[in-house]
């Protein structure tokens, strides 16, 4: 990929799961809803189906920053391989930008690597206030992921 702008965030994470395991994770909201959020928070709501041109809401909670909520339309699936949505937070203000999202899933040795990108951002500072909550995210994502790899491998059904 090209060099990035200063509008755009891209998060790459490998999970020791295939890639149809991982995006499994994406189609499903009863699995989505289980990690979705930063590791603080919990998700409280979440209408999420992976159809294009669907709409797809949701709203988590914290102690310390109570309940946000975000939507966003669906754009593209294809299975096991993309994801593209919209997202944006449902309060008003004037950095809050309708960001398009890009999911990829590629293979890699046994392994599945998840690209994010996500833009534009109205600015830099922006941009990089999204990174730890995402990071976090995918935090859980790859403990959730993982966890069900480990039990699918040892006959588990899941």
């Amino acid at each position: 990929m090209s060099t990035l702008r200063d509008d755009e965030l891209l998060i790459e994470r490998e999970f020791k799961a295939p890639a149809s395991l991982v995006f499994r994770m994406w189609e499903s909201r009863d699995h989505m809803i289980r990690w979705w959020g930063p590791e603080e928070f919990t998700t409280i709501e979440l209408d999420w189906e992976l159809k294009p041109g669907r709409p797809w809401h949701g709203s988590m909670t914290s102690q310390q920053y109570g309940v946000s909520r975000f939507s966003g339309i669906i754009r593209e699936v294809d299975r096991n391989k993309r994801i593209v949505f919209t997202f944006k937070w449902d309060e008003d203000s004037d950095d809050n930008l309708d960001t398009l999202v890009t999911v990829t899933f590629a293979e890699k040795n046994g392994n599945t690597v998840q690209t994010f990108h996500q833009a534009p951002f109205s600015s830099v500072e922006s941009r990089d206030s999204h990174v730890g909550g995402w990071n976090s995210l995918f935090n859980k994502q790859q403990v959730y992921v993982e966890n069900f790899a480990i039990a699918e491998r040892n006959g588990i059904r899941t």
